[in-house]
């Protein structure tokens, strides 16, 4: 007897699914997370601004944090723009900071000419420094401290 109900039971939640799935779908007044159609470009406003000035690091041997926009930057297997200004040959004529010799020490120890392939792609270290909000909390204190 318990058999025969719980047949009874699942054959009319079989039945009954697909009036149930009509009824969600014809539901109006459903409304994207966005606020907005698909195709609708909605304007967000910067959470935080680019800060020219340079912080501080919070420990010994943190990456400098990059104090300008990268927006536009190509930095790929053939390309890197920070080296149009950071790369030895050119820093001092640009005013800009060189990059450490550890740059241009390949997996061996050996001093090249050139920036080694295991730091070519800058942004793997390096991130643009922003004064943006926390996103959760964080306790961090800095070593300086």
């Amino acid at each position: 007897m318990t058999k025969q109900m719980f047949l009874s039971a699942v054959a009319i939640a079989v039945l009954a699914a697909p009036g149930g799935l009509v009824l969600a779908q014809s539901t109006s007044g459903v409304q994207t997370l966005r606020g907005a159609g698909v195709n609708e470009t909605v304007a967000v406003e910067d959470v935080f601004q680019q800060d020219e000035k340079r912080f501080v690091r919070n420990y010994r041997q943190q990456p400098p944090l990059i104090p300008h926009s990268i927006d536009q930057y190509q930095i790929d297997l053939k390309a890197n723009r920070c080296l149009s200004c950071h790369d030895w040959t050119k820093a001092g004529e640009r005013n800009a900071p060189t990059l450490s010799m550890t740059h241009y020490l390949d997996r061996e120890g050996n001093q090249l000419d050139h920036v080694a392939g295991t730091r070519w792609f800058c942004n793997q270290c390096h991130v643009p420094q922003a004064d943006a909000p926390a996103l959760v909390e964080n306790l961090f204190q800095s070593s300086g401290n």
